[in-house]
């Protein structure tokens, strides 16, 4: 597996009053050989959401090549993790999806970005008190997980299924959970749906 990490300021163009982030915006390739027109493109995204939010502070950008390109279907990932402070990192994991063009890797950063920046309007609106802040955990249990990646799945006390991942596992506790194990998390809007945010696991014993 290639993989290519490096870091860059990504300031062009800034609108006057914005913050520079403190740390450069890291971009890593795996899977496949770093391109210069990648990395303008998430340069140019970094900066546009620095301009919409002055308050990110660290972004990090992993573009994952399909290890099979020669497979209809199989599409590049994108997963970004952005820090805001006085909260919780703004996570976004794109795998591939149902439409062709989805297999552009500039069609999968674009729109790792929009649902990136939805995130963080929320959590401006949070920060500003549009919302309650504090919202009360939901109670699952882990009900399955997904050989070979890093997500799984909740089942919730209403029974639904939320999918989760491991950069949402407090304590870095991912590694550690197994099914049945029982959680509470905070329910929240992403990109394919709701998902399970914040999610902490509390063992198998019975929740009153």
């Amino acid at each position: 597996m290639f993989i290519s990490i490096e870091g860059r300021h990504a300031t062009a163009g800034l609108a006057q009053g914005t913050n520079e982030m403190q740390v450069p915006t890291e971009i890593v390739f795996q899977n496949c050989e770093p391109s210069e027109t990648l990395r303008a493109e998430v340069e140019r995204q970094v900066a546009r959401l620095e301009k919409f939010s002055g308050r990110i502070t660290s972004c990090r950008v992993v573009i994952r090549a399909p290890e099979t390109r020669h497979r209809h279907g199989d599409a590049y990932r994108i997963e970004l993790r952005i820090a805001l402070p006085a909260h919780q990192d703004v996570v976004v994991n794109r795998t591939h999806g149902d439409e062709e063009e989805d297999e552009h890797p500039l069609v999968a950063v674009s729109k790792a970005f929009a649902a990136a920046q939805r995130q963080i309007e929320d959590a401006m609106r949070e920060m500003r008190g549009d919302i309650k802040e504090h919202v009360a955990p939901d109670h699952g249990r882990v009900a399955r997980f997904v050989a070979g990646e890093d997500y799984g799945f909740i089942e919730a006390s209403d029974g639904r299924e939320l999918y989760f991942h491991r950069n949402a596992v407090l304590n870095n506790a991912f590694n550690s959970l197994a099914v049945g194990d029982e959680v509470r998390f905070v329910e929240s809007e992403g990109e394919k749906g709701p998902q399970a945010s914040s999610v902490r696991p509390i063992g198998k014993h019975h929740l009153t």
